[in-house]
């Protein structure tokens, strides 16, 4: 099996010892995307600009791949407080379309870069 690291200049650079994303066995697994903003590499302002900047920094990831938003199955959807959580779901519903992938959400102390919202997504190659 191959493997292959994919990285898009759209989107921000890794901030640690890990891929923006992985290709393996016909899928593509995008790690953990934060709202920051590539060219200065400081997180956006607010959770709902956060949430549409990750989803952006995911697509052009995806792209590096030849994929885009409809490719994906799973994503895992990280918040620094649940009560943002209608405000993200309203950005994510503007990008993705039915059928949905799959997802989870979880509440979590504290995000890298004093991120609001971090979304990872794993995507399908067909």
């Amino acid at each position: 099996m191959s493997i292959k690291s994919i990285a898009s200049a759209a989107a921000p650079a890794a901030i640690g010892p890990y891929s923006p994303a992985i290709e393996a066995a016909g899928f593509v697994f995008v790690s953990g995307q934060l709202g920051i903003d590539p060219v200065n590499g400081a997180p956006e302002s607010g959770v709902q600009v956060q949430t549409e900047r990750a989803i952006r920094n995911i697509k052009s990831i995806l792209a590096a791949a030849g994929l885009g938003l409809s490719d994906v199955v799973k994503t895992t959807v990280f918040l620094t407080n649940m009560t943002d959580f209608a405000v993200v779901n309203e950005v994510y519903a503007a990008h993705f379309k039915a059928p949905y992938p799959a997802r989870s959400t979880f509440q979590v102390a504290e995000l890298p870069k004093g991120g609001l919202v971090e979304i990872e997504a794993i995507a399908v190659k067909r």
